[in-house]
């Protein structure tokens, strides 16, 4: 029995033998099923390719979402957190130091040492801020604009793939210490912005491939709001080698949390590149260490600017 299926565009409407078609309509939903999928996985992994783009079309981008910013700050309804104390709470909810210094391939050191003196002085606005129930934390709104006239200097600043010198640059990881904090306490994160690029290797990393957060001022914030009965404190210093942070509170946690990554895996973009992701959880145990859930916080993707399985 044959079946004529040149008439027009394939549809599955068109096969007129019963028999046949229990035999192609499998065969056919499957090469369909993959050509889309390919399709899709193409157009995913496309829009991840670096574009260069002009310093005008960058420096229009720019004052365009800045200004958006602005208008939604202006506007915003949120109760922002602005009352500090330099007395400790009694609680720690949590604790975290990263180094200050780290060997980075092709990047001179002063631009470490310059971003010290930026984090100290990031450090000088935030520390001791107190986040009252139903308050939010915004991270720029707290530190303000970077500029030379408060004393911030030059600076390493992440640019599309590789790196710049600018004002203030290096303070992400003071957003990237707060984030990760803040993964274990019962806050909740309003707003937060991923790397797009993976830049350097894993030297020395100890936590999970993208889970920090990147702050560009003022459109890539960084936003904490408060649900819970209980006022939170942010505390952070900057020591001789670390940068220290606490969460604390008037109260005790009943929960203690476990940030963990699933689904880590590297892929090869057609266009040459790779691409690394990942999805990342977190465990919520009660003070009997049973668990009470396991949390989805966020997916990553970046683009890897090094070769894989490179160490340092």
């Amino acid at each position: 029995m044959v079946c004529d299926l040149g008439r027009q565009p394939f549809l599955f409407d068109d096969i007129k033998c019963f028999p046949a078609s229990f035999i192609l309509a499998p065969i056919i939903v499957r090469l369909y099923t993959a050509a889309g999928e390919r399709g899709y996985m193409m157009l995913e992994y496309a829009r991840h390719r670096p574009i260069s783009r002009s310093k005008a079309r960058l420096a229009a981008g720019k004052c365009w979402y800045a200004s958006k910013r602005y208008v939604k700050w202006i506007f915003s309804r949120d109760r922002i957190a602005k009352e500090k104390s330099s007395a400790n709470l009694p609680y720690l909810i949590h604790t975290h130091a990263t180094p200050l210094y780290r060997q980075l391939r092709n990047v001179d050191m002063w631009l470490q040492t310059n971003k010290v003196i930026n984090l100290k002085l990031a450090a000088e606005r935030l520390d001791g801020l107190l986040l009252k129930p139903g308050e939010s934390f915004s991270y720029w709104r707290t530190i303000g604009k970077p500029t030379k006239r408060k004393g911030y200097v030059e600076g390493m600043v992440l640019f599309y793939g590789s790196y710049k010198t600018g004002i203030g640059g290096g303070i992400c990881q003071m957003s990237n210490l707060i984030y990760w904090m803040t993964l274990h306490t019962p806050l909740r994160v309003k707003e937060r912005h991923r790397h797009s690029y993976d830049v350097f290797p894993d030297a020395g990393r100890t936590q999970p491939f993208g889970s920090g957060a990147t702050c560009a001022y003022n459109y890539l914030d960084l936003q904490i709001y408060n649900p819970t009965t209980a006022i939170y404190q942010l505390r952070v210093r900057v020591t001789d080698n670390e940068l220290v942070g606490e969460w604390r509170s008037t109260a005790g946690c009943e929960y203690s949390y476990k940030v963990y990554e699933k689904d880590h895996r590297i892929s090869s973009l057609p266009w040459g590149g790779y691409l690394r992701s990942n999805i990342i959880h977190r465990l919520v145990q009660n003070k009997a260490n049973e668990e009470i859930a396991d949390e989805y916080v966020t997916e990553n993707q970046a683009v890897m600017m090094y070769a894989p399985l490179l160490e340092s």
